[in-house]
């Protein structure tokens, strides 16, 4: 699939071993962007990326340490645990200038999942701007997706929320997100990011209690722009 042009070619996901940013990888690959997995552990990064490429013939993978990444891609996607956000960001923060980056983030302080807690900045997407500083474009989406649903290739049968303070930003990533395969809305301000954060301590107490669950949302009453 050929990518559109206003969207970016390549695409840095930092935590592209784990479940989410692994599931993104593996279905922006398929739309025909190049990827760029990003790691602390390089070594660990391009197997992942050589046994996501042998699953999709055709497609363009390669595994990094996270600087490495996030230097190759015209977008970079942060996919990693709250507890790792800002040694993560602070390792890559030179690699983003002039770039989107789209932050998955939510503040799960583990034991307590099932309880929302915020942080005193307001959310995790406030936190990443901050480290990253204004040359850097920071948007909030992703965090009410259930990543082995991600990782299928099924229909992901939930919608995605994007919040951020810049219009164009969004479009790119609801355009994003459709090409992954789900509904896409702009939902505001990035301070908005706190709505969403906060859901994913809902969904994964619902999860919980309507075991098996896979829990997402559903937007209703208003209809999606074609463009």
């Amino acid at each position: 699939m050929n990518t559109p042009s206003s969207l970016p070619g390549s695409i840095a996901v930092i935590g592209g071993t784990g479940s989410l940013g692994g599931g993104l990888a593996r279905r922006w690959a398929r739309a025909g962007h190049r990827i760029h997995i990003g790691s602390r552990d390089g070594a660990r990064a391009a197997a992942a990326a050589a046994e996501l490429a042998a699953s999709l013939p055709g497609t363009r993978i390669s595994g990094h340490a996270n600087p490495e990444a996030a230097a190759a891609a015209e977008l970079v996607v942060l996919a990693v645990p709250f507890a790792h956000q800002r040694p993560i960001l602070e390792d890559i923060r030179g690699a983003l200038r002039g770039k989107i980056l789209v932050d998955t983030t939510v503040p799960l302080v583990p034991p307590k999942v099932m309880r929302v807690q915020l942080p005193a900045e307001g959310c995790a997407a406030l936190i990443t701007q901050g480290i990253v500083g204004a040359e850097t474009t920071v948007v909030s989406a992703f965090q009410n997706v259930a990543a082995d649903v991600l990782a299928a290739d099924a229909d992901p049968d939930c919608d995605v929320l994007v919040a951020g303070d810049k219009a164009e930003a969004r479009e790119v990533v609801i355009g994003l997100a459709r090409q992954a395969g789900f509904r896409a809305w702009h939902a505001g301000a990035l301070a908005n990011s706190a709505a969403m954060e906060a859901l994913t301590s809902v969904l994964i107490f619902m999860n919980k209690h309507y075991a098996p669950g896979h829990a997402g949302i559903r937007i209703t009453g208003v209809a999606p722009r074609s463009h």
